[in-house]
């Protein structure tokens, strides 16, 4: 099926551009943070134990972990794919700084939320699982309406296959991007493709956040700090790999130790981690206090 002529921009006001992409953050954080109040009130899933934080702490974090998304984004995907390019994105400091020109990693933003919790539960003498048992089942209403806006903006296509459900990305607008034949400096070709985006809108964003869900209120593993935390790097770790089968590498990628693609080689910590931290929450008895 052929790609419909999304608009990156939805309201251009003379020199302000209003992108779709800028409003899938935007909502990502609203009710992210919406629903991490929602949590933190709910005294009865955090049962023996107390809430993680109360509702001005969460206010507070929010800024916080806005940070630690943007920067880590941005520092992550210049670490592990701005190297790789052709010169490397750090020769030139300004293109660093220009996010509106995409470039942005998601295991990177998460190293920089990670980080963002860490010093916010030490200044304010946090349990520091606890805290990221809070933020874990937020995470994946930002990752769905981060991949809806990946898919608008026809980027991060997947690879050449003949499902019946394969876009061609090549419509009037990629041309105008990438050439006649949408080929050039990594385009998608001419070719039906996995719309490997919308995969992961479903996996990533829907399924995670139902899972983290009946973590949280139906088996009631908020009592054990750490494990829901676990549940959302391990879900995602191993997600994320899947996914990466079925999504085109960029094309200045180098190929990589067995086939792996640097979206598997970095998940592999957080599944690692994840599985350390289901089976330590696991192996620790409930209780009120630490």
């Amino acid at each position: 099926m052929p790609f419909p002529e999304f608009d990156p921009v939805l309201i251009q006001l003379g020199p302000l551009a209003i992108r779709w992409y800028a409003l899938a953050y935007v909502a990502g954080i609203l009710l992210g943070w919406r629903y991490a109040l929602i949590l933190a009130r709910n005294e009865a899933i955090w049962a023996p134990r107390s809430p993680a934080a109360d509702s001005r702490q969460i206010d507070d974090l929010v800024l916080w972990i806005t940070l630690g998304v943007i920067l880590g984004g941005r520092a992550g995907y210049v670490l592990f794919y701005g190297s790789m390019q052709d010169p490397p994105l750090w020769t030139d400091p300004l293109a660093i700084l220009r996010v509106w020109e995409g470039g942005m990693s998601f295991h990177g933003g998460a190293l920089g939320v990670i980080l963002a919790i860490v010093v916010f539960a030490r200044a304010n003498r946090l349990n520091l699982l606890s805290l990221g048992d809070l933020i874990a089942p937020v995470v994946p209403i930002g990752l769905f309406f981060g991949r809806v806006a990946n898919f608008i903006n026809g980027e991060l296509w997947g690879r050449v296959t003949d499902v019946p459900w394969a876009v061609n990305f090549c419509n009037a607008r990629m041309q105008s991007l990438h050439g006649p034949l949408c080929d050039l400096y990594g385009g998608p070709g001419p070719f039906a493709r996995h719309p490997s985006q919308l995969y992961e809108a479903a996996l990533e964003g829907v399924a995670l956040f139902i899972l983290l869900r009946l973590a949280t209120h139906r088996f009631g593993l908020l009592a054990k700090p750490g494990y829901v935390s676990g549940l959302f790097l391990l879900g995602y770790g191993l997600v994320r790999a899947l996914l990466e089968t079925v999504r085109e590498p960029d094309a200045f990628m180098p190929e990589l130790f067995g086939g792996m693609t640097m979206g598997m080689l970095l998940s592999i910590p957080m599944i690692l981690f994840g599985g350390w931290l289901i089976w330590r929450a696991w192996s620790r008895p409930a209780k009120a206090t630490d």
